[in-house]
């Protein structure tokens, strides 16, 4: 005789998680939106395709974004020539390099999700307009040139998102560890005409045999439209070496200041990357970031008198201040739950960064005047 099933009944069980069933859901997006690698032949969020274009778009992010936030050194040398000494302007150069940068992300992301099988195209035009320029020119082959990369980048990492662009950010901190340095060298030696072309030549040489390893992972189509969120902070270290200078200390030291901070935002970006990949609450993230950041800002900085508070305020800022880039990715999956939307959210977290970035400027020669 059949056991009747009816007469036992089952165990209760506990309400589901919420977090777990918004998780399970993202999941199973992320499953549906992106081909699996039997279909493809390209995993996702590891394999040789994927970490071949995650390290080319990292010897990219610390090259092209190691110059201009070095540019506190070319900006103290010109302070000390007769030939730019009482320019107003010279600070404008170095944010308007990493000002447009920022600005021009919403406009061309939408560009690249609508023509992305141009996005080859793209990068071989931005690749030499960043190599000849500075300031404007420089910036705008950033725009058409970088994004494009970031795009790829998103479509082969997709959990490990907030590691892949920690590692990305503190790209520019592996560079700014030397650059600085090395830039206050050469100027010192050859001055800033000789020193920029040498640094095209460098940019050049490293730079091109790279170009043909940056891939998007096949079978992608990108025809979502995504919403559009975002803030901005504005990164001082280009104003270190001209402070300490004011105080002063001597430009190596001003070069050594960008160094140590560069070295302290590879470890700041990486961490906080990878912690916001984790069940690390990404408001609690930001909140300590941005927090001791400021407070840094506002005392290490602000009090300074000598090299020792400074050398605290870059080392603090550098990892708690740059670790807020980090995390853009997964703020991006705290406004929406849409994978893709990583793009368009990272494109407007630029555009407020810009904004600041450019404003700093004129406001600051204004000040110091």
């Amino acid at each position: 005789m059949p056991r009747n099933s009816s007469t036992k009944p089952l165990p209760s069980t506990p309400d589901p998680n919420p977090s777990a069933i918004k998780l399970a859901n993202l999941e199973l997006e992320i499953t549906t939106t992106f081909s699996d690698q039997t279909t493809t032949g390209s995993p996702i969020d590891g394999g040789h395709k994927a970490w071949r274009l995650l390290l080319s778009a990292f010897v990219f992010e610390s090259l092209l974004w190691g110059f201009p936030l070095s540019f506190g050194v070319f900006q103290e040398h010109y302070t000390r020539i007769q030939e730019f000494r009482n320019s107003p302007y010279i600070s404008i150069v170095g944010t308007t390099a990493s000002g447009i940068s920022y600005l021009g992300a919403p406009f061309v992301v939408p560009f690249i999700r609508r023509w992305s099988k141009y996005r080859t195209h793209m990068i071989l035009v931005g690749w030499p307009l960043f190599i000849i320029g500075l300031g404007v020119l420089y910036g705008i082959g950033f725009i058409i040139f970088y994004y494009p990369i970031l795009s790829m980048v998103d479509e082969y990492w997709i959990r490990r998102r907030g590691m892949a662009y920690g590692l990305l950010c503190s790209a520019s901190g592996v560079s700014g560890a030397v650059t600085p340095l090395s830039l206050q060298a050469l100027l010192k030696q050859y001055g800033h005409r000789t020193t920029l072309r040498g640094v095209a030549v460098f940019l050049f040489v490293v730079t091109g045999p790279l170009i043909p390893l940056l891939k998007g992972r096949p079978g992608q189509k990108q025809n979502r439209q995504q919403p559009t969120h975002g803030t901005g902070r504005f990164f001082p270290a280009l104003f270190l070496p001209s402070y300490a200078s004011s105080i002063g200390l001597s430009t190596s030291k001003g070069a050594l200041l960008l160094a140590l901070m560069s070295v302290s935002q590879i470890a700041g970006q990486f961490t906080f990357g990878y912690l916001s990949d984790k069940r690390t609450s990404v408001n609690a993230l930001i909140t300590v970031s941005v927090s001791i950041a400021a407070i840094a800002t506002l005392s290490a900085w602000g009090l300074a008198r000598s090299i020792a508070p400074l050398i605290l305020f870059a080392l603090l800022y550098g990892f708690f201040g740059a670790g807020y880039t980090a995390m853009w990715a997964r703020m991006a999956t705290a406004v929406s739950e849409e994978p893709s939307a990583a793009q368009a959210i990272f494109g407007m977290f630029n555009f407020g960064k810009g904004v600041g970035n450019i404003a700093a400027g004129p406001i600051s020669a204004g000040l110091l005047r």
